[in-house]
């Protein structure tokens, strides 16, 4: 039994209750076991007043107030034929809080759909939310600007790419999440002893007495808020309810798929986190702001597991995480010349190399080093354009390496991406292939089990050189790398596939999954990876610049398509539309969204404002009042602890941002098995998410019999199952289905799940994975075919089996298979009088098409099964009975 878990949120399904005085939130569990209830005025015309009771009610205490509740609102006591108490909308959370002009809205969400798994841990898509008015229409006080502001805000698609979890820190890597949950006991103990003596909540320590010794440390983390969008739509109401009540949102992408390695299931899984934090569209944020934080910053982790088993802490788990993200400096682009390229500005001289320090302070601080720049920006220019930001970048990580020890030295590598694409004497991916061995050996990556013993016995030269810090629970990443070219898109999103090709093969490697660190091109394995890489760059370049890719890995493989060309000009055209024409309109909405502008009365409204240069440099608003060093600009205590990341120490600063409680071992709050599992409710295969996810040996593996279902197995592109360079229309019409970025509607079947509460307070729609995320068109033929089709499955015996068969069995065995008949049919004869004499107590039958088989349901259901345990020839076709 583990020493510690995540804590599971008690708030998972809410319904929203409606007076005319009030509005009740009641949250409950997923196992409808624990509610907590909200209570809202409604009231109070621009104030929020919530109270939480922080009481934990069971099923049948909340069926009694909302009873009460009804009967107290009613017009008339006693009448019945109106209702004092309305059911308003049922939720899975609560994404916020927020006001313009007039009263206080709250966003709900209404729908999501499952995308990933970790470890038991589900990661939800928000795929429709519900944004309610809280003010009474008797206190209303209405403004007439309070629509636009409100169609403004509502321009963020929150169904467009904002993920969640109740039990899995989507803020934090998945080092960080492990790592914590391995801290040493006695400090465990400490922090348990401080949230008792700390906490208000009378049922806090609910849970704390265990039995024989068999507790378990429910640890939950302070999420990091650079990475949280609804971080600020919380902040008035995270300090006066229980803190599952809050649900932290990340905005990026978030993919899963299944490699089967021989019937293993391995899940590769691609998150990226967007900061919030300096964010807006394409031209409109350029460079960094005042506090270090830089436009188009996305961290990625792609995470590998071993799906047959579940535990974060008897399973096998390993992570890459790298950074994108743009260059640490003031400069900009002045779009209004309506140029393709506008030309680069630099709008502030920075000769101490003040904002790219803080930059880098922060990464030191939540990465460790070595702290690596891979600079893809071109070199060779004409006219100086993209050149200008190298020479700033080189100037100023030169002036810093100044005081920094050298070997935690920032280093920078330029690399002139576009020269080598052009240069028809080299290929661009092999030299980015070993540029990215180099890179993935100087930081390592994470994995939480040690060595395998294969990895000893023999040792390979490529691992021997792995960078990174070797502990005795497995390896941990130290630094990161940090790519960039201008727009941080096209090319970036390529060299970081190589990067995480490359890390993809050593946590294989780790795991014990291939015996050399090595992946090769146009293996199954590879196309999974970049499909989901794909994905990944769409969707992160919708966000920013408007349009999907340009330029794909197969573009700088050269081997794309010649139809490719076409839609990379159509793709460069709606970029260009969407940065002339809209960019404007959703950073405002962004703008809005993030709190970054709040509309108060008596000042310019958002939309009269010239320029949001001041809402993100808030310098230019107020002197600060303390001067960071010009030469000791690291913070206090972080490079003690270097290459170590100072956020994954184990000290006093950072145990302040865990709370830690002990709960029973089986407690519902800690028990990720109910969780996944859910026992208490009826599961279906096809609504299985494992099930319906991309897999390699369905949707990448040849279809043929005979073929070598290794997914490391190199292709030929007429073999594959879903050919990377096959037909170009039916290549267009796969992307419309496995696209998980922003446009994707929810699927048409969903499954209402109904409360067994009279109150039906658990009453919600859920799409739980029962469509894939690129799910594969089933393809039919006709009677025709079906010949062509069986003589191509059929092959010579000796090619299957290795002996050729004889046609006609020996007499000996014939008349041994004769004498097996006749016991069956005898056996058959007594087991139809049984299935006579048990099918009067059988509930419900239900019968099954083409096969004589029958699955029973209903109470008796175990007795009915140990009657037909031997009845094997129930289970056989008609022809063979």
């Amino acid at each position: 039994m583990p020493t510690a878990a995540p804590i599971i949120s008690s708030v998972q399904k809410l319904v929203l209750y409606e007076t005319r005085a009030r509005y009740f939130l009641v949250g409950s569990n997923h196992a409808e076991t624990k509610y907590r209830v909200l209570k809202i005025d409604r009231t109070e015309p621009k104030d929020l007043v919530i109270i939480d009771d922080k009481h934990v009610y069971t099923q049948q205490e909340v069926r009694e107030l909302l009873g009460r509740l009804d009967l107290g609102n009613r017009t008339k006591m006693g009448q019945k034929g109106s209702s004092g108490l309305f059911r308003a909308v049922s939720a899975f959370g609560i994404v916020g809080f927020v006001r313009f002009l007039e009263g206080y809205y709250i966003i709900l969400i209404t729908k999501r759909r499952k995308m990933a798994d970790i470890g038991g841990h589900a990661i939800y898509k928000i795929e429709d939310t519900n944004m309610i008015y809280i003010p009474n229409d008797s206190v209303r006080v209405t403004h007439p600007d309070e629509a636009r502001y409100l169609r403004i805000f509502q321009n963020v698609d929150l169904s467009s790419n904002f993920y969640f979890s109740y039990s899995y820190d989507l803020s934090h890597s998945l080092q960080y999440n492990l790592t914590v949950l391995r801290m040493p006991l006695e400090m465990l103990k400490t922090e348990t002893a401080q949230t008792r003596q700390e906490s208000f909540d009378i049922f806090e320590d609910e849970g704390l007495i265990t039995q024989g010794g068999s507790g378990v440390f429910g640890i939950c983390s302070e999420p990091y808020m650079k990475y949280v969008w609804n971080g600020e739509l919380l902040d008035i109401i995270k300090n006066t309810i229980h803190r599952d009540w809050l649900l932290y949102i990340i905005h990026g992408f978030c993919g899963q798929s299944k490699l089967l390695i021989y019937g293993r299931p391995v899940y590769v899984t691609l998150i990226a986190r967007r900061s919030s934090k300096f964010a807006g569209t394409r031209f409109l944020k350029r460079g960094a702001n005042c506090e270090g934080d830089v436009a188009n910053e996305v961290e990625t982790e792609q995470i590998l597991c071993d799906a047959s088993v579940m535990s974060f802490t008897a399973g096998s788990y390993s992570s890459y995480v790298q950074v994108r993200g743009s260059v640490p400096l003031y400069w900009s682009q002045d779009i209004s010349t309506m140029m393709p390229k506008p030309p680069i500005t630099l709008d502030q001289a920075d000769p101490f190399a003040h904002i790219a320090a803080l930059h880098f302070d922060q990464m030191f601080q939540r990465f460790g080093s070595p702290i690596i720049i891979l600079n893809l920006v071109k070199e060779r220019e004409k006219r100086k354009h993209e050149r200008i930001l190298s020479e700033e970048l080189v100037a100023a990580v030169t002036y810093l390496n100044q005081f920094l020890p050298p070997e935690h030295s920032i280093v920078y590598i330029p690399w002139d991406m576009a020269k080598y694409t052009k240069s028809k004497l080299c290929n661009v991916l092999d030299r980015l292939n070993v540029l990215a061995e180099s890179l993935v050996k100087k930081t390592g990556f994470f994995v939480n089990r040690p060595d395998s013993y294969c990895s000893i016995l023999r040792p390979d030269e490529k691992w021997n050189e792995l960078g990174g810090c070797v502990v005795p629970t497995g390896r941990l990443q130290t630094g990161v790398l940090r790519t960039n070219c201008v727009d941080c898109l096209d090319r970036t999103n390529t060299a970081q596939f190589m990067v995480g090709k490359c890390a993809l093969a050593y946590q294989l490697y780790s795991l014990g999954l291939i015996d050399k660190p090595n992946l090769q091109f146009d293996t199954d394995a590879v196309r999974l990876f970049e499909e989901l890489y794909e994905d990944h760059g769409d969707t992160l370049s919708l966000q920013y610049g408007g349009s999907q890719l340009v330029h794909r890995v197969k573009t700088y493989r050269k081997i794309a398509p010649w139809t490719q060309h076409s839609k990379d000009i159509m793709q460069t055209l709606s970029r260009y539309y969407s940065n002339a024409f809209s960019d404007a309109d959703r950073q405002d909405s962004i703008n809005l969204f993030l709190g970054v502008f709040h509309p108060t009365e008596g000042k310019p409204h958002l939309w009269e404002l010239p320029t949001d240069f001041y809402l993100h440099h808030k310098n230019t608003m107020r002197l600060s009042q303390t001067r960071r060093s010009y030469t000791d600009w690291l913070t206090p205590g972080v490079i003690n602890h270097l290459p170590l990341p100072y956020d994954e120490v184990t000290c006093v600063e950072n145990r302040k941002k865990l709370i830690v409680k002990k709960f029973h071992k089986y407690e519902e709050e800690i028990d990720i098995h109910s969780e996944f599992f859910r026992p208490y409710e009826l599961s279906s295969f096809d609504d299985t998410f494992c099930l319906a996810m991309t897999s390699s040996a369905r949707d990448f593996m040849p279809k043929n019999v005979g073929i070598d279902p290794s997914p490391f197995t190199v292709r030929k592109p007429d073999e594959t199952g879903k050919s990377v360079l096959g037909n170009k229309s039916n290549r267009e019409e796969t992307v419309l289905q496995r696209k998980t970025a922003a446009s994707a509607p929810p699927p048409p079947n969903e499954e209402a799940v109904s409360s067994s509460s009279e109150d039906d307070s658990g009453t919600d729609r859920e799409d739980e994975g029962s469509v894939s995320q690129r799910s594969t068109p089933v393809k039919m033929t006709d009677a025709g075919d079906s010949t062509k089709v069986t003589e191509n499955l059929v092959q010579p015996m000796k090619d299957v089996y290795g002996i050729n068969l004889s046609d006609v069995p020996s007499e000996e065995d014939l008349s041994v298979y004769t004498r097996f008949v006749q016991l069956g049919q005898h056996q058959h004869k007594q087991d139809k009088s049984n299935q006579q004499h048990c099918s009067k107590h059988l509930d419900g039958v239900i019968k099954l098409n083409k096969w004589d088989r029958y699955v029973v349901i209903g109470r008796r259901r175990d007795r009915v099964l140990s009657a037909f345990q031997n009845t094997y020839l129930l289970f056989l076709p008609r022809q063979y009975l």
